[in-house]
């Protein structure tokens, strides 16, 4: 396996919001990255998760709307300097990209005796990120671009897409070809949020003791959003 070029994805996956080209996805390609996403590690080998593809405008827009309002929501809840920095940063591509993924979480799949779940109920939703991540580096590695968009309340989603009751939508993610990768990930270019460091967040054997951390040898490059 070439190291070199699994650091490559690692560190170029970006948050994907205003790049987005509107071509059509491959349906071969996105076959490879949903089986990536399929593949990820889940406790006791539930796989809790499906994948709604959106591709009706007319959903897409409703969402989109949705969307519009909650960030309204957010930007009421900000001092004036704040409010004016995030007015020039754009949160999703709905619209824009090829097509729309509602990853979903059902904590009934492998039920009712999940290995591994009986002490953290909560680690068949990690599994689900997992395979999130899994599509995601998957997509970066196919050059396809992909934008998690979290401005939403769960039972508008649940309902525009026809959830059953007690599924759980753990993410939109908006996918498809980009006219390119920015270099340095939206939040941290438009000024919203600085990146932090790794070391002062490296612990050794508990929480707050730091000594011998600095033996740890710097990442080649930073990554991000």
């Amino acid at each position: 396996m070439d190291k070199d070029s699994f650091y490559e994805v690692v560190f170029g996956r970006r948050d994907v919001r205003g790049q987005f080209n509107g071509g059509a996805m491959d349906p071969k390609v996105l076959g490879r990255i949903l089986t990536a996403a399929h593949s990820a590690p889940s406790v006791g080998m539930s796989q809790p998760w499906d994948f709604v593809l959106v591709e009706a405008g007319e959903t897409r827009r409703a969402f989109h709307a949705h969307v519009e309002h909650e960030r309204a929501v957010f930007a009421a809840s900000l001092d004036d300097e704040s409010r004016a920095r995030f007015r020039g940063i754009k949160i999703e591509g709905i619209l824009d990209a090829s097509l729309g993924i509602v990853v979903t979480y059902d904590p009934e799949r492998g039920s009712p005796h999940v290995l591994g779940r009986h002490a953290i109920a909560d680690a068949g939703l990690y599994s689900v990120c997992l395979a999130i991540e899994n599509l995601w580096l998957a997509a970066t590695a196919e050059e396809i671009g992909v934008g998690w968009v979290s401005f939403y309340r769960e039972e508008f989603l649940a309902d525009l897409v026809g959830l059953p009751v007690g599924v759980r939508p753990i993410a939109w993610l908006c996918i498809g070809p980009v006219t390119h990768f920015e270099q340095v990930p939206d939040l941290e270019r438009l000024d919203w949020q600085a990146r932090r460091p790794l070391l002062p967040y490296v612990h050794v054997d508990r929480f707050g003791s730091q000594s011998g951390a600095e033996r740890i040898a710097a990442v080649p490059r930073d990554g991000g959003d």
